[in-house]
């Protein structure tokens, strides 16, 4: 009869004959000191001459032998072994301090890279192509094309969904893709930094939808930092020359949408099983989904042919590139940000958007030369002042 004991702690197994001298018991205390059935048998000097009959594992109680003579009491008894754990051969080696800011100072400094070249590109396309339903739907669809490629080649990972997943991503989606459309609606209209500045206020539309449609309070530290975030705001658009309304509601409608997609995003997003990037992927794709019918229906095939061939006659071939890097270097920047959304906390995360801002401003100023007023580059200056103290604040 073959004995076999077994525990998270422990395993074990023999098909030996063994039976202890009369009045002794057989005790596992330690896996340190385990040793097989045998090696116990030649240590405790037991003699081996009938089978072994374990009546009860589970509860780990006394066991006896069944077919014995009443004079004869067998008993096993197994112990657990005290602070006794399973051997994990995946234990992850800690991170050293110093290897973890490099990861995340490149990072950083890749997000803000790519976020700089998107701006540009995309500014560029919308000065010689107005149609920004179009402009938006293929950032997407080049994001969406670039992770099915991904999956199907192996390159990536492919996440693993459900149903439910879908529901809880759908109002996540819908919150994004007018987010984006708005901000982009607003880059046709307006200089990139204007778009900016005022995208720079998102902080304070996220106190207000928390307060009043959520319930939720802040700390007076938080309420007050508004106050430099909407007035920088404010002295910036009316000192903006190339003020437009539809490129400042653009923005505006942006930053609204932009924290509706956090709240869902944090309500049906809780405990993700898919990682930062492939979770931006599926949110590109639903959101092209979405986003494609629209597009057709607010600009349509026919304007957007027209309006290509205007634009090939104007700028020539490198148009195709200027529509072809603004589609992808959208799609690389949003992924690396959900990327380091996984490796860094989201104050962290909060402090490096706001510079991102910063970095957007001054380059889309000098690369494309816009007329700022000293009050207008104060205005902009209070604003982002007031987005990192937010940051510090709501921690």
């Amino acid at each position: 009869m073959a004995c076999s004991i077994q525990h998270s702690a422990f395993s074990v197994s023999s098909s030996s004959d063994l039976i202890p001298r009369k009045g002794l018991g057989l005790k596992l205390n330690s896996i340190s000191r385990f040793l097989p059935l045998t090696q116990i048998a030649k240590t405790k000097n037991l003699s081996i001459k009938r089978p072994l009959y374990i009546a009860s594992v589970a509860k780990f109680g006394p066991l006896e032998s069944r077919t014995q003579s009443p004079k004869l009491r067998t008993s096993c008894r197994a112990y657990e072994a005290d602070q006794s754990r399973p051997l994990d051969l995946n234990i992850e080696v800690p991170k050293s301090e110093a290897a973890q800011k490099v990861k995340i100072s490149i990072y950083f400094a890749t997000w803000w890279a790519l976020n700089v070249v998107f701006n540009i590109y995309n500014k560029k396309v919308l000065n010689a192509y107005p149609y920004p339903w179009l402009t938006s739907t293929l950032s997407l669809a080049a994001g969406s094309l670039i992770m099915l490629l991904s999956w199907a080649t192996r390159i990536a990972e492919t996440p693993k969904t459900d149903l439910e997943f879908w529901k809880n991503l759908f109002p996540v989606a819908v919150a994004h893709t007018i987010g984006h459309v708005a901000a982009t609606v607003s880059m046709s209209k307006v200089a990139v930094s204007f778009t900016h500045i005022i995208k720079s206020g998102e902080p304070a539309f996220s106190v207000l939808v928390s307060r009043f449609l959520l319930g939720e309070t802040f700390p007076l530290p938080v309420y007050l930092s508004l106050v430099p975030i909407i007035g920088g705001c404010a002295l910036a658009a009316v000192t903006e020359l190339n003020f437009n309304m539809i490129g400042f509601m653009g923005a505006m409608i942006s930053n609204l949408a932009f924290v509706f997609r956090n709240i869902f995003s944090k309500r049906g997003m809780t405990g993700k099983s898919v990682s930062g990037m492939n979770y931006y992927a599926c949110l590109s794709i639903l959101s092209l989904l979405i986003l494609t019918p629209f597009a057709i229906a607010m600009e349509g095939p026919q304007m957007w042919a027209a309006g290509w061939q205007q634009a090939i006659s104007q700028i020539g071939p490198n148009f195709v590139w200027w529509v072809a890097a603004q589609s992808i270097f959208y799609h690389l920047y949003n992924q690396v940000s959900y990327m380091s959304l996984d490796e860094i906390s989201p104050l962290t995360f909060s402090i490096g958007n706001t510079m991102k801002r910063i970095s957007v401003i001054v380059s889309s100023i000098i690369i494309f030369q816009t007329p700022v007023q000293p009050v207008n580059a104060l205005g902009a200056a209070i604003a982002v002042l007031g987005t990192f103290i937010y940051s510090q604040a709501k921690q």
